[in-house]
């Protein structure tokens, strides 16, 4: 009798621990449990409004200061005005964010891509996208396809360039850390080297003051920049995209970020339903055929 007694004390127990065990596999988790892990698309994991981000229930974007124009409008950011702050907002909207929840934080270019963990949800500052940024951070979705070009003050030996080959003997400069610079180390390969800048404002001021033949920065900032800013200035070519894919523009993230598919999620969208079409039609209109360098 003791020994059934005991088999089916042991048999209770057995099935108790089996309920129990059920019981907990079937509670929701933690939510810090769910945050750690990446989400596995754009549709998961994603909700409205409660990202694990910086500052709960509020979305850090970062850009450069100053934040130039066409991008930004009159240097502010939060303004809403200009293509990539468009972009920024309605983002920020797709997420779940409105414009009272989006807070605007001031980081160098350089800094944004660089490695070590962020102070922002994500940065918008016509990064690049490229493989060796993406070993330190993470990218979203393309937002916007680039083309870079050549400025060159009106008249000058540069200015007559019709082909890479006619800018080899010309002294070219560009910011640091750029794609436009590499264009110049990598497809131009200039006789002098190129002059680098730790701000685009600086390149501007060493073309009107003769420090450089030409600079090169992207085509949208080109036109604004002959159109505006350095009149006696123009535009000598656009450079054909280098390898089959175009270059983008894409937001960056720290690396291996759990926002990266919302947030590259939200870019999608905003691309399949024409909002970025729409947006570059409103800010970047000026941004069209320019002489095609080869």
């Amino acid at each position: 009798m003791h020994s059934v007694a005991r088999t089916l004390r042991r048999a209770a127990v057995a099935t108790t621990a089996a309920l129990l065990a059920a019981a907990v596999g079937c509670a929701p988790q933690p939510e810090q449990d769910a945050a750690a892990k990446p989400s596995g698309s754009a549709g998961t994991g994603c909700a409205k409004g409660e990202l694990a981000t910086k500052t709960s229930g509020k979305l850090t974007i970062a850009t450069d200061e100053p934040a130039y124009e066409p991008w930004f409008k009159d240097d502010k950011p939060a303004n809403g005005k200009g293509f990539e702050s468009a972009v920024a907002y309605a983002v920020a909207q797709r997420l779940g964010y409105g414009k009272d929840a989006v807070v605007w934080q001031s980081v160098p270019f350089n800094k944004a891509f660089a490695p070590g963990e962020k102070t922002f949800d994500f940065d918008i500052n016509q990064v690049s996208i490229s493989d060796e940024r993406r070993k330190a951070v993470d990218f979203s979705s393309g937002y916007y396809d680039v083309r870079q070009a050549v400025i060159a003050l009106k008249g000058s030996k540069a200015a007559k360039a019709t082909s890479i080959a006619g800018l080899k003997d010309v002294k070219l400069g560009a910011q640091v850390g750029t794609t436009s610079l590499d264009y110049i180390n990598d497809v131009v390969k200039p006789k002098q080297a190129a002059a680098v800048y730790a701000k685009n404002d600086q390149a501007k001021s060493a073309l009107k003051n003769g420090q450089v033949d030409a600079i090169v920065t992207d085509l949208p900032t080109a036109f604004y920049i002959t159109a505006a800013e350095v009149t006696d200035a123009e535009i000598v070519g656009q450079f054909e995209n280098q390898g089959g894919a175009p270059e983008q523009f894409g937001l960056v993230l720290d690396k291996g970020s759990a926002l990266t598919p919302c947030v590259s999620g939200a870019v999608d969208a905003l691309r399949k339903d024409g909002t970025l079409a729409k947006l570059e039609q409103q800010w970047l209109s000026d941004a069209v055929d320019a002489p095609v360098l080869k």
